[in-house]
């Protein structure tokens, strides 16, 4: 189990202890279930915050400009959060890998022209502004987080090899339909095949709960839809004839669903423990060590 500060730790258990002392049993589980996934979203909901916030008050005479303003921001949460104990080093690698692939795609769609950073910038490369490797790490520094505060489990699993070439397939084919018929249908098909029977088993307070791993991704994609609509309303990027009072397509939901296969993917590289071959029961855990609930794991035994 990753470590975490002792006052992080506080905090997650008394927040838990207040809802349950308060509101009856199913608007406590309710409200901590929401409350988590605002805590495991706290970097992306941070750099959103500084994306709305800058855009509010940026001045174009100001000497040090917007973008690069964002990149100062990006790192310095990652710093704060490592220091905090917020994240793990193990979450950091997911972060680092995150941002390295997160990077790669923006280089090459910058100059294919599928969008642009409008605005002026010295942290840019080849017109992406550095920061933008952050908006990538901010979805692995949640898919990390998450399956600690949830305790989350995932079976059955496919064979870890098949999750890693499909990955792999969908992330070339957003570099590839450049070139070649676009395959994204065939791979929609594909997550539904190797995943539909994959359950995401995950904890509030004493209790289990499961949801299709498929269902998870779509709904984590239209929240992510909504956070690309924020960063195209403040003109931070925009997609080729977009204009920044226009939604993004309801399309780009796609993408991000098939993108967030490759992120989860990327994260089982460093993050192993809770992926099951075979279907799990889990069990109650008892708590036997001074952790709060949200950050205990125990691998659930088989069904049967």
């Amino acid at each position: 189990m990753t470590q975490h500060a002792p006052h992080t730790l506080t905090v997650e258990r008394r927040l838990g202890d207040w809802m349950r002392e308060r509101l009856p049993g199913p608007v406590a589980e309710f409200v901590m279930f929401v409350l988590k996934q605002g805590w495991a979203c706290l970097f992306g909901i941070c750099l959103l915050a500084a994306i709305l916030g800058s855009k509010a008050i940026w001045q174009p005479d100001w000497a040090l400009h917007r973008y690069d303003a964002l990149v100062i921001v990006a790192v310095g949460l990652q710093v704060l959060f490592l220091s905090l104990k917020l994240e793990s080093w193990e979450e950091a690698k997911v972060i680092a890998l995150f941002h390295l692939t997160g990077t790669a795609m923006e280089l090459f769609k910058v100059q294919a022209g599928s969008w642009a950073y409008p605005e002026p910038g010295i942290l840019k490369l080849l017109g992406v502004p550095l920061f933008s490797g952050f908006m990538y790490a901010a979805v692995g520094s949640y898919m990390a987080r998450v399956i600690r505060l949830f305790d989350m489990q995932f079976a059955p699993y496919p064979p870890f090899w098949t999750t890693v070439m499909l990955a792999t397939a969908i992330y070339v084919n957003f570099f590839a339909h450049h070139f070649v018929p676009d395959m994204r249908y065939l791979l929609f098909a594909a997550t539904l095949v190797m995943f539909l029977r994959t359950r995401i088993w995950f904890r509030i307070g004493d209790n289990w709960y499961w949801m299709p791993l498929p269902l998870a991704a779509f709904f984590s994609s239209f929240f992510l839809w909504l956070a690309e609509n924020i960063g195209t309303l403040t003109g931070t990027w925009l997609y080729a004839g977009q204009n920044p009072l226009e939604k993004v397509s309801f399309a780009k939901m796609g993408s991000w669903y098939l993108l967030l296969y490759v992120s989860f993917v990327t994260v089982t590289l460093v993050i192993r423990h809770a992926l099951h071959r075979q279907p799990v029961q889990p069990q109650r855990i008892t708590e036997s060590r001074a952790t709060p609930e949200s950050a205990a794991t125990t691998p659930a035994p088989p069904a049967g």
